[in-house]
């Protein structure tokens, strides 16, 4: 049985954790060194029916990469790469599944790692954590995996053990236009929600009508320059879908800002922006330059 290695405890690394646990599957988790001397045997749960319980996966650290067998990536995207270059004896065999918000990083993975099965995931499933040690799943959604390289193509299988552990996991031959589609659902709702303070669900109310309609069309138009056929009608709805049924979570950004911690706007707005070349953005850009000016 292949264990499921997750580098990033954080909130959404330990609800996967969890749901692999749960279906008998071997999960580690991958602590940074600031855990090695002072970490909790176990984690509690907090399901989304309300059930709590203790989860209990293995504890590893940067340098027993070794016994890695399937490596999920749950960092922040801005941590990604400091941490792979901390596994230094991860094996060439090891499929390494990118699992991350944001996009800018996939790149740079593969020049660092240019012999492993690389794939990249996105996922719609959201978590909190609540406290030290204490994690609440707060949505289930589709997971998608798909090939980064060669090497990653042969590596399918292992949407059998994340189905079954998840709800739904599918794959996809595209998977960056899935990533694509992702990011451009989290350059609003991420952003607009971080620097006003306020739920996903609250950007439905009619003061944020405007800023929606002219964010969304700028956020269309870059990706239909790298590559994307959605119409802004079915963008749009997409959108006005998300918002509505992640109506009562914080996103991730602004619970970054909330806590003092670095966001990924880098990856996100800044992704945009960086391929909008000469198409005009000023909403993408005011919400990249408030965040950052807010510490993130």
């Amino acid at each position: 049985m292949r264990e499921w290695t997750i580098l990033g405890a954080g909130a959404l690394g330990c609800t996967f954790a969890a749901l692999l646990n749960e279906q008998q599957r071997p999960v580690s988790l991958i602590l940074s060194e600031r855990h090695r001397r002072h970490f909790n045997p176990a984690f509690e749960f907090i399901a989304l029916n309300e059930r709590r319980r203790l989860v209990s996966p293995h504890y590893r650290f940067a340098d027993q990469a070794a016994a890695t067998e399937c490596l999920l990536v749950m960092t922040k995207a801005y941590q990604v790469l400091p941490a792979l270059k901390s596994l230094h004896n991860l094996p060439r065999h090891v499929p390494v599944i990118l699992l991350h918000n944001g996009m800018g990083v996939a790149e740079q993975v593969a020049s660092l790692l240019p012999h492993n099965p690389l794939l990249a995931g996105v996922t719609s499933h959201g978590a909190l954590r609540e406290g030290p040690w204490q994690i609440r799943h707060t949505g289930k959604g589709e997971t998608w995996l798909g090939p980064l390289n060669e090497q990653g193509k042969a590596f399918s299988h292992l949407l059998a053990p994340l189905s079954a552990a998840l709800g739904h996991a599918g794959w996809s031959e595209d998977i960056l236009s899935l990533q694509h589609r992702k990011l451009a659902i989290n350059a609003v709702i991420n952003p607009l929600t971080a620097c006003h303070h306020i739920r996903n669900g609250q950007l439905a109310e009619p003061r944020f009508a405007d800023v929606l309609a002219t964010l969304g069309e700028e956020v269309h138009r870059v990706l239909s320059r790298l590559g994307e056929s959605d119409t802004p009608e079915q963008y749009q709805r997409r959108l006005n879908s998300v918002i509505e049924l992640t109506a009562t979570n914080y996103s991730s950004m602004h619970q970054d800002l909330a806590h003092g911690r670095p966001t990924e706007i880098d990856y996100i707005t800044g992704y945009l922006l960086k391929h909008a070349g000469d198409l005009p953005v000023p909403v993408c850009q005011q919400l990249y330059n408030e965040v950052k000016k807010q510490g993130g």
